[in-house]
């Protein structure tokens, strides 16, 4: 037996508590994402982004049908937290992110947008729409990310997107 220490597992509810507060001090940093009223629900690294939906997201009322500005931004977002969420996802599960003086403040900076094209698939109708973001590839300096958005059937997207990211400098 060698004499190296051996680090006692974590209790799973330590580890869900901290999942839990970096997904939201990262949600929490843009405020955007609470006007639109979107939330984040997480499975272990998994998000699945909600959409509620609101009267004010409607953009034409005679269909009516979800703005394609809101769709956009909803696609988007999911694209950038789910960028940020793997970025983070080392420093959350080693903790040394620490849950208890976690704040936006405390994570780096988002990734910025190079390019975000929007695939309108079929009208987004009033009602709470999901949308779940893949990271294609990610590298020191750029990602590219896919995403789609759904209602009540999966199976049956109302739109997709593809974005360009420039990542930010791990230094600051």
């Amino acid at each position: 037996m060698s004499g190296a220490k051996r680090r006692t597992p974590e209790p799973m509810q330590v580890i869900k508590q901290r999942r839990d507060a970096a997904l939201q001090a990262l949600v929490s940093g843009v405020p955007y994402i609470n006007f639109l009223g979107i939330d984040f629900d997480r499975r272990g690294d998994e998000l699945t982004a909600t959409l509620h939906f609101k009267p004010k997201l409607i953009g034409n009322p005679l269909l009516p049908a979800i703005h394609g500005g809101v769709t956009a931004a909803f696609l988007e977002t999911t694209a950038i937290i789910e960028l940020s969420w793997a970025m983070l996802w080392d420093e959350i599960e080693s903790g040394r992110l620490d849950a208890e003086t976690l704040s936006p403040q405390a994570l780096p900076r988002l990734p910025k947008t190079i390019d975000f094209t929007v695939d309108y698939l079929r009208s987004g109708l009033p009602r709470d729409a999901y949308a779940r973001a893949r990271i294609n590839r990610s590298g020191r300096r750029y990602a590219s990310v896919y995403v789609e958005a759904w209602q009540d059937n999966r199976d049956k997207m109302f739109a997709q997107g593809t974005g360009h990211f420039l990542m930010p400098s791990r230094d600051g």
